[in-house]
C-alpha cells in the first residue's frame, strides 16, 4: 500500500537583521502587525491578531478578504530562539486540515539566513506554487518590517 508523501514548499531569504530579531518577528504580536500590514493583498483587512508563543500556545490571525473574515490560526510545536520555529497551519477551525511550517533560522556574521519548509497533505499539490509564492511575500515583508527605509 503507497501512502503518500507530504507536499514540501520550501523558500530562503537573507535577512540583514540578527536571528534573535528575525525569530521574534514571528511570535511578538506588535511584529507580526507590522508585517502583515507591509505586506498587503488587495481589499484585506487585519481584524485581530492573538498570539501564545509557547510550546502548545496557540495564534490567531483574523484577517476580512473581500467581505470573508479568515482565520490563520495554529498551534506551537517547538519554540527554539533564535534558531527554529515549527508550529501547525491552517485556516478556519478545520483541525482535520492543518498543516506544519517550519522556520530554521541561521545566523551569518552579517545577518542571517531564514529556511521556511512548509509541509502539507498531498490533496494540496495544486497549490504548491501559491504557497510558495505567498511565502516569499511573506518573509519579504517581515524583512521590510525590520529594515528601516533609508
Amino acid at each position: 500500500m503507497k501512502v503518500d508523501q507530504p507536499v514540501r514548499v520550501s523558500v530562503t531569504h537573507r535577512f540583514g537583521a540578527s536571528a534573535d530579531r528575525v525569530f521574534d518577528a514571528w511570535i511578538n504580536r506588535e511584529t507580526i502587525a507590522q508585517w502583515m500590514l507591509a505586506s498587503p493583498v488587495e481589499d484585506e483587512e487585519i481584524v485581530s491578531i492573538s498570539v501564545d508563543a509557547r510550546v502548545g500556545g496557540r495564534f490567531s490571525f483574523v484577517v476580512r478578504r473581500e467581505g470573508v473574515e479568515l482565520d490563520h490560526l495554529g498551534e506551537y510545536l517547538e519554540l527554539d530562539p533564535p534558531r527554529r520555529l515549527v508550529f501547525t497551519w491552517g485556516v478556519n477551525e478545520d483541525p482535520g486540515d492543518t498543516s506544519r511550517v517550519t522556520v530554521e533560522i541561521e545566523s551569518l556574521p552579517d545577518g542571517c539566513q531564514v529556511t521556511l519548509t512548509h509541509e502539507m497533505d498531498p490533496r494540496w499539490a495544486d497549490f504548491a506554487e501559491r504557497t510558495e509564492h505567498g511565502w516569499r511575500r511573506i518573509l519579504h515583508a517581515v524583512d521590510s518590517t525590520l529594515t528601516p527605509a533609508g
